[in-house]
């Protein structure tokens, strides 16, 4: 089992930056992709980036320039930075790890809203 723990939402204006973290715990040895997901009223989950052990990439089109992931391997954390924040990124973000079995985690979430 994976726990994660997700921090940094919040409520910012348009243009504005959050960052935010995720703590992974547990079977850390198992992971093998961490990442964010957001899903707003209404909406499915959607993909917002994720970062596999080895750093490769993966962001979203509606996020790509804005949006930046980064991981820290020792510290079993994963991180993503939001500039230029619009309200369309208002959602509830959730972190994710995935394992070598391809079992998904996740988080509780956390809230991010962004005012006009």
């Amino acid at each position: 089992q994976v726990q994660l723990v997700e921090s940094g939402g919040g409520l910012v204006q348009a243009g504005g930056s959050l960052r935010l973290s995720c703590a992974a715990s547990g079977r850390i040895f198992t992971i093998k992709t961490m990442g964010w997901y957001r899903q707003s009223p209404g909406k499915q989950r959607e993909l917002v980036a994720s970062i596999s052990s080895g750093g490769s990439t993966n962001v979203a089109d509606s996020v790509k320039g804005r949006f930046t992931i980064s991981r820290d391997n020792v510290a079993n954390t994963v991180n993503l930075q939001m500039n230029s924040l619009k309200p369309e990124d208002t959602a509830v973000y959730y972190c994710n790890a995935r394992d070598l079995a391809w079992v998904d985690y996740w988080g509780k979430g956390t809230l991010v809203t962004v005012s006009s």
